[in-house]
Order: C-alpha cells, then structure tokens, then sequence
C-alpha cells in the first residue's frame, strides 16, 4: 500500500526533471499538496501572491485580516482550478469562501471549503495486480476571526480541519501489505495586515504589508505503520503599493515570499548527519519541525534561502472596475522548479465580480501549464441593495 501511496502523491506534487537524482535535489514534500495550490484566478493572474493583495473575497485563503478593509460588509466566491488539464480531464480543485464583517469594534467572520479530486486512480498491489479503481479526494474546511486592532492595522485567526482519502478505504490487507486508511488533522493560521494610505498629487496612494503563518498543526498518518506525513505549514510575507495615475487608472504592484515550515529530508539535522530513514523522518514533532525548518538544509543558509519561493505580479484597473494583470512565480531548481508566468482579467460591478487567469508553464513538466481559472463572486450588500430597491 506504500507504493499506491507514493504513486498517488505523484500525481499531485511538481514534477522534478531527469536531474531528479542529483544529491543536490532537496525538496520539501508533505501530505495534502493541494493545500498550496492558489484556488482562486485574481491571485492566480499575479503570480500566486495574496498575502498583501488588496482585500477581496478570497481573502480567507490567503490573509482574513483583509476582510477587515473590504468595501463591502459581505460576500461569496466560488473558484474552479483544472489540474495536469493536458494530460487527464477530471483532476480539479474547487474552493468557496465567504465573510460577513459585523463592523470595525465587533469584527467578522470568514470561512472557506476546498476540495481537491484526484479523479479515476487504479490501485495496485506489490505485484501490479489491480485491487480497485477509486476516486482519490482531499478536502479542507476553515473558519476565521478577523478584527481591526487600528485606524491601519488588522489581524486574523483561523482554524482549519484537513482530510485527505488517497484511497477511498480500499486497502491491500489480503496481500499482506500494510493497510491504509484515510487521514486527517486539525491546523491554525494568524494574519497581520497593514494598510497605509498616502497622499499624492494624482490622489490617494495605498502601500500595505502582510504576514501570515498557516497550517500550524498536527501531523497525517495514513498507514498502520504509525508513519506521518508533515502538512504545507508555511509562512508568507508580502508587500502592496496602489499607485494612482489620475482619477481612473491605477496600477499595482506586489512582490511575496512564501517559506514551507517543513523540516528537510537530506538535514544535517539527522542522527547520520546526511537523510533521514522513513521512521526518523516520521518521529519529528510538528512544532519541533516547524523551527527546525529554518536550519536544517544540508547547504545552510544558501539552501535555506533556495526553500524560499517567490512571486510578483502588477495589476491595471480602470475605475475599479475592469482589471488586467501579470505575474510571475519562481521556486529554486533544486526545490521543484514551478516556475510560470500568469495573465489575467476581471471585472468587478456592484453585485457580481468575475476574474480569469492562464498560466504559462517555464518548466516543461508543469501541471497547471496552459490552465485558465476561473473565479465568481458576488456582493452581498449589493444583493440586498438590489432587492430592496426593488420592493421600493
């Protein structure tokens, strides 16, 4: 059942090219992937950055305390993200979120719901004889608190309960092979967001700073061997400046950094000095790992800054309405290597906002190459608006 488990993963991690067996390969692998997979198309067409972005309706993935600067006191989304499209037809992510901000002194509440499929997999055993065809599927679901501590600054906690079927309760006990089971834990996010306007001749200005920690929790342990598997905890900063050009037109700019806090296999950390076996790897605590992820790369500080992976992107809005944006996300060589450019398109009018992106593979062996997301949202005050006008 370990080799469905790691064929299974394959699926869903980046794909390493045939340099794969070079002793500098180190990257960072955890269970439930499809938790850093950016689910919505405004974020997508910027290069997978969010953190500092100006406030929407997906904040709940990728920062809450945005929610607190948002125009509107409530709204809904809906996003559809196709995965590996040029090779297979039915792996995608779909997520939905929402919030309703009760005012500055009370705060909010913001939830999401992400669900991941793995469409039709062929289980096999040791032997390569097929158990079973199943539909492998990982979903999470959170909910958030978010409240402005100031005029400028606000903050956001969340908590998260993960679930991950790589095998829909079929497993191989017939043939002796360990038994695998469907695996699960709870996590926790913070999120600082500042937001700092500023004057200028051509209008208001706005630079904003953000900060999140996600995925603080437990461990997944899928099979009977007590093996566990680190999830995506990462921390991410990121910086925003909204430049006016007159009163129409606007451009933005966005630059972010995102860090797994995911020990590493190849550490000098591990009782050889050089890799972790399987069960050493399994018995690091999740809070130990956390920390130990800042100083465990086998290259020291030129590695660690190598697990670091980038993204920027540039928005064009006319009147806060029509949207055109660019970006750009790197991760080093030796980490993966998902390296893209993306483009993408939105309009925003009173009730209903919809955005778009493609993404444009620079590794040959992308899986979201050649993808468009899409994303819908709609503005609840505006609904209530509509409707109560109508009853006038």
């Amino acid at each position: 059942m370990k080799k469905i488990l790691i064929s299974l993963a394959a699926v869903l991690c980046v794909s390493l090219s045939a340099k794969a067996a070079d002793d500098t390969m180190n990257p960072l692998i955890t269970a439930m992937p499809s938790m850093s997979i950016a689910p919505d198309a405004r974020s997508a067409g910027l290069g997978d950055v969010g953190v500092a972005t100006e406030a929407d309706f997906n904040s709940q993935y990728w920062n809450p305390a945005k929610y607190a600067y948002m125009y509107s006191k409530g709204g809904i989304t809906a996003s559809y993200t196709p995965w590996l499209r040029k090779l297979v037809g039915d792996i995608d992510l779909a997520y939905l979120a929402g919030f309703y901000n009760f005012g500055d002194l009370a705060g909010g509440i913001g939830a999401s719901f992400t669900y991941f499929s793995m469409g039709d997999v062929a289980l096999t055993d040791a032997q390569g004889n097929t158990l079973q065809n199943v539909r492998p599927n990982e979903w999470a679901l959170d909910l958030s608190y978010f409240r402005k501590l100031h005029e400028y600054v606000s903050m956001s906690v969340a908590v998260r309960f993960l679930y991950s079927d790589l095998n829909n309760g079929v497993n191989s006990s017939a043939t002796g092979a360990t038994e695998m089971h469907p695996a699960w834990t709870m996590a926790a996010d913070i999120g600082l967001y500042y937001k700092q306007p500023i004057e200028l001749p051509m209008g208001t200005s706005n630079f904003s700073l953000g900060f999140t920690l996600k995925n603080l929790g437990g461990k997944m342990t899928y099979a009977d061997d007590g093996s566990s598997n680190f999830i995506p905890a990462s921390m991410n900063i990121g910086v925003g400046y909204e430049l006016p050009c007159d009163k129409f037109n606007f451009l933005t700019f966005n630059l972010e950094a995102n860090k797994l806090l995911v020990p590493s296999r190849k550490s000098k950390k591990a009782p050889n000095g050089i890799e972790y076996t399987g069960e050493q790897y399994s018995q690091i605590n999740p809070a130990k790992g956390w920390f130990q992820s800042f100083a465990d790369a086998p290259g020291g500080a030129s590695e660690e800054f190598k697990e670091v992976r980038w993204g920027a992107g540039i928005e064009y809005s006319y009147n806060k309405q029509f949207f055109a944006r660019a970006g750009y996300s790197y991760e080093n060589y030796y980490k993966g290597n998902r390296n893209y450019i993306t483009v993408g398109a939105g309009f925003h009018l009173s009730i209903v906002t919809l955005d778009v992106s493609y993404c444009v593979g620079l590794a040959a062996t992308n899986p979201l190459d050649q993808t468009m997301r899409f994303t819908l949202g709609f503005d609840l005050a505006g609904i209530k608006d509509l409707v109560n006008n109508r009853k006038k």
